[in-house]
């Protein structure tokens, strides 16, 4: 990871998103905890992670207008915005404030779309495309080592303070993060304005992403799974109750899961290094599908906790190999627009698995749910193996047109 961080400008761009990724870390939980305390009710909590990714299914408008507008600009502003956007939640008095917790899930799903897609362009500027992976890699370890911290912070804060305390620690942070990304000296050329017709344009990043080959059946994996990955946050809650633990006990189990996203993270642009993009996509889904089916085959909370751990190995490393693996085989013209649209693609399942979790938790036992998130993430392993097996263990070639950008003082 050291040779990303020699890279102008990476540096400053590190700071700043694990400066407004820790302000995450400390509220996305918050947000399901502060539901199912005001409501008791566990597929309402479940239903928030629903109000999250919604906005994922308007995704191609946004990429449109992102791929419009330099990438650097777009991140601070972006960054700001939602800061903004997660004020309302100080309005918040009692159960009948629900709608505002969804609310600003809701805008919370809009800045999951958009920060990452001016992200990824911004990559491309400041990152030579030999050390995307390290850069991924790096900027996940974060992310996901916030786990470790981040639900105990923000479980402790909200029980202390409330919730709008929590609100007010990620504003702060989306603030800070904005401020020091503000001052990456970088000249971004203005974007190209195409001469296609509109619907042609924000079409673009679909008919990318069909035609990629690569890219193409890795999104096929990964919808399969995602198709089911909401049953375990719907049922996260179910899990709680049966083991006799209280709401706040989900920090404990999603720190316990950092601790394999932490080795996962730094070991991820080893294993890309060595393997290629879409095997180590296999293997992290294969992992996953047999974390969930631990959980699914035990009655005992040590083994799930053993298992949380294999989750949280599995989720970076096969994150990582898909954005590298996108950033790789997309032209900077293009990267909004592919951005969101695999946010669209990677969104609309985990939204229709989130929906039917909420409601299977309440028919079903969590064993069963999770068990189902096994088998299909399985499969989806399966398939990937099947569809580029004749490359699986070797590194993706690079884009045959325009070339990553580089950093430009």
């Amino acid at each position: 990871m050291k040779e990303a961080f020699g890279q102008p400008g990476f540096r400053r761009l590190f700071a700043g998103l694990s400066t407004s990724m820790f302000g995450d870390a400390v509220m996305l939980l918050v947000l399901s905890m502060w539901v199912k305390q005001l409501t008791g009710s566990n597929g309402a909590a479940g239903f928030t992670f629903f109000w999250m990714v919604v906005p994922a299914l308007f995704a191609p408008a946004y990429g449109l207008l992102i791929d419009r507008f330099r990438r650097k600009p777009l991140l601070v502003w972006g960054n700001l915005a939602s800061a903004v956007a997660v004020l309302p939640l100080l309005l918040v008095r009692g159960a009948d404030d629900v709608w505002i917790v969804y609310t600003v899930a809701f805008l919370y799903g809009i800045s999951f779309v958009v920060l990452p897609a001016a992200l990824n362009g911004l990559l491309k500027e400041l990152v030579p495309e030999g050390m995307l992976v390290d850069a991924n890699s790096s900027l996940q370890t974060v992310k996901e080592g916030y786990r470790l911290i981040g639900p105990l912070v923000g479980a402790g804060l909200f029980g202390w303070l409330g919730g709008g305390a929590v609100a007010v620690v990620d504003a702060v942070s989306f603030v800070v993060g904005a401020a020091v990304i503000a001052s990456i000296r970088l000249r971004e050329d203005a974007p190209a304005r195409s001469t296609e017709h509109w619907r042609a344009e924000m079409a673009g990043g679909i008919r990318h992403l069909v035609q990629e080959h690569y890219l193409k059946h890795v999104l096929v994996a990964f919808a399969m799974t995602l198709l089911v990955l909401g049953y375990l946050e719907a049922s996260i809650y179910a899990l709680l109750d049966f083991y006799g633990k209280p709401v706040t006990f989900v920090g404990v189990l999603v720190s316990i899961q950092g601790v394999g996203a932490i080795a996962g993270g730094l070991t991820s642009s080893w294993w890309v290094r060595r393997l290629g993009e879409p095997t180590v996509v296999a293997v992290g889904l294969a992992l996953l599908g047999g974390s969930a089916a631990a959980i699914a085959l035990t009655s005992t909370l040590g083994v799930v906790m053993g298992a949380m751990v294999g989750a949280g190995y599995s989720l970076p490393m096969t994150f990582v190999a898909f954005m590298t693996l996108m950033q790789r085989r997309t032209p900077q013209r293009l990267m909004g627009r592919v951005s969101a649209a695999v946010e669209t693609l990677m969104g609309v399942p985990q939204a229709i698995s989130l929906a039917v979790g909420a409601g299977l938790v309440a028919v079903l036992d969590f064993h069963l749910i999770i068990g189902i998130v096994a088998v299909v993430t399985g499969v989806g392993a399966l398939y990937l193996v099947v569809s580029l097996r004749t490359v699986l263990g070797h590194p993706v070639p690079a884009l045959e047109v325009e070339p990553a950008g580089a950093a430009r003082p």
